[in-house]
């Protein structure tokens, strides 16, 4: 897949490593206090991306990305929910790591 579109060079990284299913890369992108929203919900990020990693879950295309790259679109292989179309929307604080990542179902 290519994933050349996300011009923000650490969240093309990021998705690298969850599409490689590597948890440890993922989160050294991460501050250890990061908020994380599931279709608006706060949850605890490390249990959901745990999760995520054990069940293999990536990205089967981008369909687009915007916001200076920090907003990734595209289908999403979800484990025992399936397959469906999400947005991943990233805030980066000023060292360059992600404090907060906003995921959700993203409409057609």
């Amino acid at each position: 897949m290519d994933l050349s579109k996300i011009t923000n060079e650490n969240i093309r990284k990021a998705i690298e490593a969850l599409q490689a299913n590597d948890k440890n890369i993922w989160y050294s992108y991460f501050t250890s206090d990061a908020i994380f929203t599931d279709d608006g919900r706060t949850l605890n990020f490390r249990s959901f991306f745990d999760n995520a990693f054990d069940k293999k879950e990536k990205f089967l295309d981008i369909d687009k990305v915007e916001n200076e790259g920090k907003d990734i679109y595209g289908n999403f292989y979800a484990g025992q929910w399936g397959t469906f179309k999400v947005y991943f929307k990233f805030h980066q604080n000023k060292d360059g790591k992600f404090n907060r990542l906003d995921i959700g179902q993203a409409l057609k």
